[in-house]
């Protein structure tokens, strides 16, 4: 049996292995019935979370006629989508240093596409009047360790010379904002991210699309493609769609297209959520602007206040499991929720005492360049896009839109950018995959503590991999 720290495991005890955004919203729309039979569509999209939402949305805006089916093995929202942290951020490539590194000459447009993508969205949310809680409060990045804040500055310097506008916050500036002892420094992201409740984010984009005409099955898994004189067939247990396109979001979940799968790993990330704090909670850690907040490390926490005052914390460690394992039990870690209370508490010592209420995980994809890429299938007539590696709330309409300009053989900005033309080095089989992966993470930890990239970490940078957080 593991030996758990008692002082910091009775913060866990009443904590419910539930997530939180899901407990009792009357927002939560009816479900849809299961695809019975054959129909027809000029496009059908797989996947009802957020890249499945917005292709669907975008795809009737841009031609109202367009018949659009939309597929879904669960319900909306029952992946990634409806339970991540809500963090918005303008950045389509995983944070400015990773899109630098791996798109150095495409970076201020990606920079520049990001921001306008976020504007996008949030005009899409006033026109639709889509209630997510959508608010630009900005995102500060802090500084825990002394070699953290070097490149938290040099960061700054960047981003801002490409039009972001970033501020460097020292120690003191950097409490004042979120009061933690932990803090050595900071940066201050005004306006490049916003907050929102991821889940009522999915059901207002799924009440946009049936207000467009979309049709939604749920409890419908996609279990082949196959070619048809008309399109393509897509076959659901009791049922199956015949179209002429298909656009896949199926994020963590094994691809229809057998040849995108080596490009992904699902990995398990872990969050926890605090009670509402109480006035005299909330006035020692300030957090007046209610920004997000994420570490500047390899290994990083996220975290932020939501409507009720809660603290959610989630990151640190990504977990994962042999031959690419997803499985319900899978999502249930005391270990991880233990070492992420513990985490909590040295950064907000002050809050000993306080009680965790939910806790809870799931599968998202991953790639070796921690950003999205695309791909075709049948002739183009099948299209994907996939690897956000959890920084998607945002990029998955960048996401959808630029594999709608494919699906419609369009040639735009998006679709010219080597981002989008290259893929990112495949993962190799098991066993191997799983003796890589695991000699990352244990390299990735080490690296946290000083800041230096051994020689494993070093030779993966050399051949463009990704894992650098």
């Amino acid at each position: 049996m593991h030996e758990f720290d008692i002082r910091v495991t009775q913060h866990l005890a009443n904590a419910q292995p539930d997530n939180w955004w899901l407990d009792d919203d009357p927002l939560e729309p009816n479900s849809h019935p299961a695809l019975v039979g054959e129909v027809t569509a000029d496009l059908c999209v797989v996947g009802g979370g957020y890249t499945g939402l917005w292709t669907a949305l975008l795809a009737k805006e841009r031609d109202p006629s367009r018949i659009v089916v939309l597929l879904e093995q669960d319900e909306t929202g029952a992946g990634a989508s409806g339970r991540n942290g809500g963090f918005c951020a303008a950045s389509l490539t995983h944070g400015f240093a990773n899109g630098l590194r791996r798109f150095p000459k495409e970076i201020a447009d990606l920079e520049r596409m990001g921001r306008e993508n976020l504007n996008e969205i949030e005009a899409t949310l006033e026109r639709y009047g889509i209630e997510c809680g959508f608010e630009r409060t900005g995102e500060l990045r802090v500084a825990n360790k002394p070699w953290h804040v070097d490149s938290l500055r040099e960061e700054v310097e960047l981003r801002n010379r490409m039009g972001d506008h970033v501020e460097f916050l020292d120690r003191d500036e950097t409490r004042s904002r979120v009061n933690s002892p932990t803090y050595l420094a900071g940066a201050y992201d005004h306006d490049g991210t916003a907050m929102l409740d991821p889940a009522r984010l999915v059901w207002g984009l799924e009440r946009a699309c049936l207000s467009l005409g979309v049709k939604i099955y749920e409890h419908s898994k996609a279990t082949s493609l196959d070619e048809h004189p008309r399109g393509v067939a897509i076959s659901t247990p009791y049922g199956r769609v015949v179209a002429q396109k298909v656009a896949l979001g199926t994020n963590a979940f094994p691809s229809l297209v057998r040849a995108a799968r080596k490009y992904i790993v699902p990995v398990y990330d872990y969050q926890i959520a605090t009670e509402p704090l109480t006035a005299e909670q909330r006035a020692m850690i300030g957090w007046q602007g209610r920004e997000g907040v994420n570490d500047a490390g390899y290994q990083f926490h996220y975290y932020r206040l939501t409507d009720e005052g809660s603290i959610l914390w989630g990151g640190w460690d990504t977990l994962y499991h042999y031959k690419s394992r997803i499985a319900i039990e899978l999502e249930n870690n005391p270990e991880v929720y233990a070492d992420l209370a513990s985490q909590f508490l040295e950064t907000f010592p002050h809050l000993e005492g306080i009680k965790f209420t939910h806790a809870w995980s799931g599968a998202i994809d991953t790639c070796s360049r921690f950003s999205a890429f695309w791909g075709t299938a049948m002739k183009g007539r099948v299209a994907y896009v996939l690897g956000y590696t959890g920084l998607g709330v945002a990029a998955t309409r960048f996401g959808a839109a630029t594999m709608l300009d494919i699906l419609d053989g369009l040639s735009t900005e998006r679709t010219a950018l080597k981002m989008v033309q290259r893929k990112p080095v495949p993962f190799p089989p098991e066993p191997l995959r799983y003796a890589i992966i695991s000699a990352t993470t244990r390299s990735i930890a080490r690296a946290e503590l000083h800041g230096k990239r051994n020689l494993w970490l070093r030779t993966l940078d050399t051949f463009g991999v990704g894992f650098d957080s």
